[in-house]
């Protein structure tokens, strides 16, 4: 190997060395920044039964079926995904705040048009069985079975469209099919809700009325 080839070698070795330093640095700063929360006095401020939804029932789901996030700063949130419980609210709840369950919605409206928070936004819920897809949505569980249409009533859609256009306001997220989805949707999912009878054209003229 000739001495210009050597300080060629030598070179190309600083660069590469330079280069993987400052990746690192980079993936270090993204990783800081979904960890804010374990560095030392930037705990954000969580007020105890405080809802992002007025009017909505404050019930906490376990800490195991959610991780603490400080979004929109952290991660975008630029999604909603609607669910149906597949059951009755209640055990909708109630599996919710069981921590070997190991997951759980944001919202759960009920038949009535009813809402409960049970994780809060800023957070990511355990909801969609796909980690992206998680940090970047809300998720809203509905009362009910994806195979009985007299599950959806008037209620909840009103209700439920009333919640989805208040995220949708806060974050900026656009109302159509893209941006609002079903669970179906979702890739690497094996769920089919909210399935054949949830009116997706009914449910998308409310929010934007």
């Amino acid at each position: 190997m000739s001495d210009a080839d050597r300080r060629l070698g030598r070179r190309a070795l600083l660069l590469g060395g330079a280069a993987a330093a400052v990746g690192s640095a980079a993936l270090a700063r993204g990783e800081l920044a979904h960890l804010w929360w374990r560095l030392p006095g930037v705990e954000k401020p969580r007020v105890a039964g405080a809802v992002d939804f007025r009017g909505a029932r404050w019930v906490p789901a376990s800490p195991a079926n959610y991780r603490r996030a400080n979004r929109p700063d952290d991660y975008t949130i630029d999604r909603v995904v609607v669910h149906v419980t597949q059951g009755g609210y209640a055990s909708a709840v109630k599996v919710f705040q069981d921590p070997a369950h190991g997951a759980a919605a944001h919202y759960v409206v009920r038949r009535d048009g009813r809402i409960t928070q049970l994780v809060r936004e800023l957070d990511v819920a355990f909801h969609a069985g796909n980690r992206e897809y998680n940090e970047r949505s809300v998720g809203i569980e509905h009362e009910g079975f994806v195979d009985d249409a007299a599950s959806f009533t008037d209620a909840m859609y009103t209700s439920s469209a009333r919640l989805t256009a208040a995220i949708c306001g806060r974050y900026g997220i656009p109302v159509d099919r893209e941006h609002i989805i079903g669970h179906v949707q979702v890739p690497g999912t094996d769920h089919m809700d909210p399935g054949p009878h949830w009116d997706w054209e009914r449910y998308l003229k409310k929010i934007k009325e």
